[in-house]
């Protein structure tokens, strides 16, 4: 089902998951300590892949602190816990105002931040439409700030997470980082802190944040989901290929992971596969449900969209991903105002939700609304810079605005995170070839035929740029390649093969090569655009060839004996003349 791919440059160290036993333990250990804390997404991910490694347990796994500081204070742990469950936050955080254990203090400064959080929410409009500024800001930042500075010394690994997140959204990055290395050297098995030094992650430092890093077998995990992250997708799909080959078979993230990345190979058979194993192994998840509609979206199977979409609206019409899986089923329906207005659902919900951002700057670019797309793409660039879709997309819509300076810029981001996609080096190259800068467009050109041109896009246009160059050598020679690329793969637009044809033809009668001149003005015969230069073409070379033919044979005009010259070698002479009187 998940073929292994063939690289060496990356690959998971198995050694560190020779004791499953230990693993599980651990992960078992992690869910408790997370749902402790109300970090139900975490202790989800940790119960997912303890579920999937089949060893049996005896009931040795602590699940209540043995500190005596919390078992004092279990009674406000209780009380604060049943508040945080039911989101009263702040009441939460009232209750547990004077406890000092590690699990106390962490749900109080936990419930302040989400306090905040609802506060902000609660405090900004509906979101009418992309254009509307995120301006309002958790007010309790700075209060949590102070507040963890000053018993910074006594923080454990999840209170220096939460520190983290705190001075991220203050835009404290680097400090945040800092905080982040220290969460995991406590609490290696913290997930979330891997997940946001992934989302700070420079590959520039790459060497100091690999020695800041604890060696712990979760580095195996954080290290296939940086490289999912950098679009390095096929040294990722091994890694995940070994760890789900290795001990976690069923598990819902490595199966999610591994469908990921064959989406993002462009392998859309395969990712359509692996969803339906995933469905049929955990039929109730929704993660990731978004991403398997955009596959179904791109290869326009309306009706199995129509099943995910009605399957997931069954489970929750109130998650996000049934709301995104929704408006790509209207969005492939031509109904682009329902599917912008599921996006809006889904960003009410999660206002940070970066698949919606993007999907309806595309929406609003349909419907040739060019501001609100390109809002709705500068917000999914600020909930993640490094979502090159929608860096991609404002450089096309600032290129049907004919801005071709900004939308080099757009698309030169674009190109940064993913280097090796074709697409954003064809933009590129296009985007220098509409400012007159030849060269640079001519080197990107070649760099997507390099990388892989599999729609033979950059090819057509390095033979159109040198035949408005009239280099037609060089023309011809991609025109060529053009067109055995549309025959082995099928052609893509008639319009695009027939003019090929039609250049090929005038190209090969110009050097009176006829033959070759002859196949591809019959070729230009097959298509309505170039039909009737076809049989001009074929008229034009008949006479060619039949002049050719004649200059070509010598004239044998031979002349009687009775006109035939005098011998040279028969002297007249004068005085031999008689004249009659």
């Amino acid at each position: 089902m998940f073929p292994l791919m063939k690289t060496n440059k990356m690959a998971v160290n198995l050694t560190n998951f020779s004791n499953l036993r230990e693993i599980k333990k651990d992960l078992q250990l992690c869910a408790n300590k997370c749902m402790a804390r109300g970090l139900i997404h975490t202790a989800k991910w940790a119960a997912d892949l303890s579920l999937s490694i089949q060893i049996s347990l005896p009931n040795d796994i602590r699940h209540i602190n043995e500190d005596p500081r919390f078992l004092t204070e279990y009674d406000s742990y209780l009380m604060g816990k049943t508040c945080f469950d039911s989101k009263e936050f702040e009441r939460a955080a009232f209750y547990l105002e004077n406890c000092t254990s590690d699990e106390c203090y962490f749900l109080k400064i936990y419930s302040l931040y989400l306090a905040g959080e609802k506060k902000k929410n609660n405090e900004k409009t509906d979101i009418l439409g992309p254009l509307e500024k995120n301006t309002i800001k958790n007010k309790n930042l700075l209060q949590l700030k102070n507040e963890l500075s000053k018993n910074q010394k006594s923080l454990d690994g999840f209170s220096f997470y939460l520190f983290g997140v705190v001075l991220k959204e203050l835009d404290l990055k680097q400090e945040a980082l800092e905080m982040f290395e220290q969460s995991v050297g406590k609490e290696p098995l913290l997930w979330s802190s891997w997940l946001e030094i992934a989302l700070l992650y420079s590959t520039k430092d790459k060497a100091k944040y690999i020695k800041n890093l604890p060696n712990h077998w979760m580095k195996s995990l954080f290290d296939a989901h940086v490289a999912m992250t950098q679009q390095q997708n096929f040294e990722a799909l091994q890694m995940y290929s070994e760890l789900h080959d290795h001990c976690f078979q069923t598990s819902f993230y490595i199966l999610s992971q591994l469908a990921l990345a064959q989406y993002n190979l462009k392998d859309f058979d395969v990712a359509v596969t692996s969803y339906e194993e995933i469905n049929k192994i955990h039929p109730y998840c929704l993660e990731n449900m978004d991403t398997y509609s955009n596959i179904l979206y791109v290869k326009e199977m309306k009706p199995e969209l129509s099943h995910l979409a009605h399957h997931c609206f069954e489970i929750d019409k109130y998650r996000v991903e049934t709301c995104c899986v929704v408006a790509n089923f209207y969005s492939l329906r031509q109904c682009h105002e329902k599917a912008i207005l599921y996006f809006q659902r889904a960003l009410r919900l999660n206002p940070r939700y970066l698949s919606a951002w993007t999907l309806m700057g595309h929406e609003y670019m349909e419907m040739k609304n060019t501001s609100a797309a390109i809002e709705s793409y500068r917000q999914a660039i600020e909930v993640s810079p490094r979502d090159y879709r929608a860096w991609y997309g404002l450089g096309q819509t600032y290129e049907i605005m004919k801005m071709p300076l900004y939308s080099l810029y757009y698309f030169s981001e674009a190109q940064r995170l993913k280097p090796n996609d074709a697409r954003m080096i064809i933009a590129l190259g296009e985007c220098y070839q509409k400012l007159s800068r030849v060269d640079e467009a001519k080197k990107c050109y070649r760099r997507a035929i390099g990388v892989g041109d599999v729609d033979g896009i950059a090819v057509l246009q390095l033979a159109r740029l040198y035949e408005r160059l009239q280099e037609n050598e060089d023309a011809c020679r991609y025109y060529m390649t053009y067109t055995k690329k549309a025959d082995i793969i099928g052609v893509l637009s008639t319009e695009d093969v027939s003019g090929a044809y039609k250049f090929l033809s005038r190209h090969f009668i110009n050097n009176k090569q006829y033959a070759e001149a002859s196949k591809y003005a019959q070729k230009c015969c097959d298509y309505s655009e170039t039909r009737e230069d076809g049989k001009t073409m074929l008229r034009e070379i008949s006479e060619l060839r039949s002049l050719a033919e004649c200059t070509s044979t010598p004239v044998n005009c031979t002349l009687s004996e009775s006109w035939q010259r005098p011998s040279t070698d028969v002297q007249i002479s004068p005085m031999n003349l008689t004249f009659s009187p």
